[in-house]
């Protein structure tokens, strides 16, 4: 029995002369699916199996197919002569760009065997000169098979070899998925074998010694196991003791040990190979030249054995000396190795002569959690779901470790600076005020604490327009409000909205109390007022603008407003002993912000209806005056003509004229920060409340907003809030907004629900969605309007903004807060209906 060890991830090579059972030989190993037969792809492209003149195009079909299946992660199978060199050399092709190992299984039958083969066959004839032709290709290539690049060779040469193979398939170095932890993964050691015991020990583990004394494994009570992710040894003071201890370890099962750059380097140095000895390598040979050879020889054997990277957990976690992008990980090739140890470079040096790596981490977005070292960082921070463990300890840092499922870090300060770097371990500190344009362009992924966020390179450059053209000053931009999602869609007859369904989506969603807050019709307003004019690093009292930043008023309004405000808010600066208060409202009346829009969209739509719509009902009139049958267009023009008039109505509610203060409103509901703190943990109460003391404090200018609590679980209160929100609207309300009452975040930082979810009143709509949509055709159309954009956008728009609070209150620079404000502008460009 011959046995056929295959890659459970591979591309398979069939090689053999015609007639020598290949596909026989695939179908009895592989599954049908798996392989990719030449003579099916000919009966694809020519519809003749037998047509050789298709040839090319076939073999660009298969080969297509094979890259997606290697892509796929699917083990692929090519059945066809592959005799001639450049037909393998293509194959090994496909392989090495899906990093995947080629293997090749070679049926060297004898001519005369595969000649009564053929000619046992109806359906196909090949002459004996081809198969000659074919066989001496065979030989030519066959000892220079792994030569071309195949990792594995297996050659059958008779019928009974063949008849007695067996495939068995072989997990890769790399995958250990079912190794599910817990895992320590420690960082880059370099030979502080003092500081790697102090770690170890710090995480529980018992260190086990012998004779003298010196550190020869390791094991946890707790069956934790140890992940290092490389370079081990170079630099440091005790590269011998940290192998000793670390091959102990591997040695009992308790640890794994990826390869990093210096124990590949070391190892071609012990292997013999012409290396330069620096970066500490001549540190590590120093040390070693008080060994015995043995002792030496074992070092060697276990670095050069070291694989590139491990996939544990069930492909949840990997472990890469210098990282892994997604698409490399659980491959094998000399381009996956190669990134494993030193990463990407983007061919730039700095200014210390070193290679600028690329940062790939920036652009990560695989499901699994990639662990690394490599390049030293000061603090180990998670970005994309990657972290750098190195801390540089041989540089005087620290020896860091991972945790793993807990995500807890754990750090030892290192005993000394045993080497000086050659580039500072820490950056050169940035001005905290400083923006950077890399800190709010391209494509990114941000972590806010309550979930990632992904925001698209067009869309941030869209916000970046805006922020640096039309913004108010980034000092005075440390949030901006998130969207909101409108409630399910009504079936209730005549409505496209109606509180029930705001109330069971919240009830659904976990939520059983919250609070309606009586909906202004105005533009949304942040208002930002200190206590004084020096409150922040421009001088005046704050800043009033819009959802995308840009100031309300041009002349001296905004800031007398401001001035109001901060009168008003004298109370709560003294409660929140604060020199300045971040507040959430809406600036009354619309028309104050948008007078032109009203004026170029609005005003002409019911003037033209105004205009044309009697006239025609006029005419009809005396059409059936005269005895012609219209009655049915006239109650359809009639009908358009009252909507046309509810629809003036609406948008003129909303519209008074304003001369600087006077006319204008500002209904605040939410006091968002104060200095050194977020309030958004506050619940609704507390903040209504404080509303209400600043309307106190100004009637004139500052309104109160009506609300009303609700049960979500109790019918009798879901009624009430119902009849609330009907009356509301049925005296010009637009609407409201429900919200669960505990406050801006969830309990457990968990999605629970929409931070907040409008319910607009019947006819309000109408500026929405047009005149006559109550029209029932018309309405059972919109009823068809997808939400699921919407509200994955206004949530992700929220928890920016919670972190936006969250960076702010913790006193972070003001380039991270823009990160996420950038971001939070960014999602507004994405494509959603606007109606919603």
């Amino acid at each position: 029995m011959t046995e056929i060890a295959v890659p459970d991830l591979a591309l398979v090579a069939l090689v053999g002369v015609s007639g020598s059972g290949k596909s026989t030989f695939a179908r009895t190993h592989f599954r049908p699916t798996q392989v990719l037969s030449s003579d099916a792809f000919r009966a694809m492209v020519a519809d003749d199996e037998n047509d050789q003149s298709a040839s090319a195009a076939a073999f660009d079909a298969l080969h297509h197919v094979a890259g997606l299946r290697l892509r796929a992660g699917r083990l692929t199978v090519v059945d066809a002569t592959n005799t001639q060199r450049y037909a393998r050399a293509e194959l090994v092709r496909v392989a090495r760009e899906h990093d995947v190992l080629p293997v090749a299984i070679v049926l060297d039958l004898p001519e005369q065997v595969c000649a009564e083969r053929t000619e046992a066959r109806s359906d196909r004839h090949v002459s004996r000169r081809v198969l000659r032709r074919q066989r001496d290709e065979l030989r030519r290539g066959l000892r220079g098979l792994r030569r071309e690049g195949f990792r594995k060779v297996y050659v059958l040469s008779t019928p009974e070899e063949v008849d007695a193979a067996v495939v068995t398939y072989e997990k890769q170095y790399n995958d250990r998925r079912e190794l599910t932890g817990p895992f320590d993964i420690v960082g880059d050691v370099h030979g502080c074998r003092a500081e790697l015991e102090s770690l170890l020990t710090g995480l529980g583990w018992r260190i086990d010694r012998d004779a003298d004394g010196a550190a020869v494994g390791a094991s946890h009570p707790a069956g934790r196991t140890a992940v290092f992710v490389g370079d081990l040894v170079d630099r440091g003071p005790d590269t011998p003791g940290v192998l000793r201890l670390v091959m102990g370890m591997v040695a009992a099962g308790t640890a794994l040990s990826v390869c990093g750059n210096h124990e590949q380097k070391l190892a071609r140095k012990l292997a013999g190979r012409d290396v330069t000895v620096r970066h500490g390598l001549e540190t590590t040979l120093a040390q070693f030249e008080k060994l015995d050879p043995v002792a030496v020889q074992g070092f060697h054997e276990f670095c050069d054995g070291l694989v590139s990277h491990y996939v544990l957990d069930g492909g949840r976690l990997v472990v890469a000396h210098a990282g892994l992008k997604e698409e490399y990980q659980g491959r094998s090739s000399a381009r996956v190795r190669s990134f494993c140890l030193y990463g990407e470079t983007t061919g730039e040096t700095d200014e210390y002569g070193l290679p600028v790596r690329y940062p790939w981490a920036a652009d990560y977005r695989g499901d699994a959690t990639v662990v690394y070292g490599h390049t030293p960082v000061p603090e180990p921070e998670w970005l994309n779901d990657t972290l750098c463990v190195d801390t540089g300890c041989v540089f005087g840092g620290s020896l860091t470790a991972l945790r793993y499922p807990e995500r807890e870090i754990v750090s030892v300060p290192a005993e000394r600076v045993w080497y000086e770097p050659v580039r500072p371990l820490a950056p050169p500190p940035r001005e905290d005020d400083l923006l950077d344009v890399a800190d709010v362009t391209g494509r990114r992924r941000i972590d806010t604490g309550y979930g990632a966020v992904t925001v698209g390179a067009e869309e941030s450059a869209a916000a970046l327009e805006v922020l640096s053209r039309f913004a108010v000053d980034p000092r005075l931009l440390p949030w901006l409000p998130p969207t909101m999602a409108p409630c399910s869609t009504s079936t209730v007859d005549g409505y496209l909205e109606y509180p029930t369904e705001a109330f069971e989506d919240y009830r659904k969603a976990g939520v059983t109390r919250v609070v309606c807050e009586e909906k202004h019709m105005g533009s949304r307003a942040v208002v930002l007022v200190g206590r004084d004019d020096d409150a922040f690093p421009v001088p005046g009292p704050g800043a009033l603008y819009t959802r995308t930043g840009r100031s309300f008023f041009t002349d001296g309004t905004g800031e007398a407003l401001l001035r109001r405000v901060r009168a008003a808010a004298a109370g709560l600066f003294e409660e929140l002993s604060t020199r300045w208060l971040l507040l959430d409202a809406e600036l009354l009346p619309w028309s104050a912000k948008a007078g032109q829009l009203i004026r170029d969209e609005y005003a002409p739509v019911a003037a033209a209806a105004g205009a044309a719509l009697p006239a025609a009902l006029s005419t009809v009139d005396a059409a059936v005056a005269r005895g012609l049958d219209l009655g049915a267009l006239r109650d359809r023009l009639a009908a358009r003509a009252a909507s046309a008039a509810a629809y003036a109505e609406v948008y003129q509610r909303y519209s008074w004229p304003t001369d600087g203060l006077t006319g204008l409103r500002l209904a605040p509901f939410a006091v968002l920060a104060s200095e050194g703190a977020s309030h958004a943990g506050r619940d609704h109460g507390w903040q209504l409340d404080r509303a209400d003391r600043l309307a106190a404090a100004d009637p004139e200018l500052i309104a109160s907003t009506r609300r009303i609590v609700v049960d979500t679980t109790d019918p009798d209160s879901v009624r009430a809030g119902t009849d609330w929100w009907l009356a509301l609207t049925a005296a010009g309300g637009e609407g409201m907004v429900v919200k669960p009452y505990h406050g801006l975040s969830t309990p457990d930082g968990g999605r629970q629900g929409q931070p907040g979810i409008k319910c607009r009143g019947r006819e309000y709509l109408r500026i929405i969605y047009g005149p006559d949509y109550t029209e029932p055709a018309t309405l059972a159309r919109l009823r068809d309007r997808k939400l699921g954009r919407k509200r994955s956008l206004a949530w992700r728009e929220h928890v920016l903004g919670l972190a936006a609070l969250d960076r702010l209150a913790a006193g972070a620079p003001l380039y991270r807060v823009h990160e996420v404000v950038a971001a939070i502008l960014a999602c507004e460009s994405e494509p959603v209906d606007p109606r919603l």
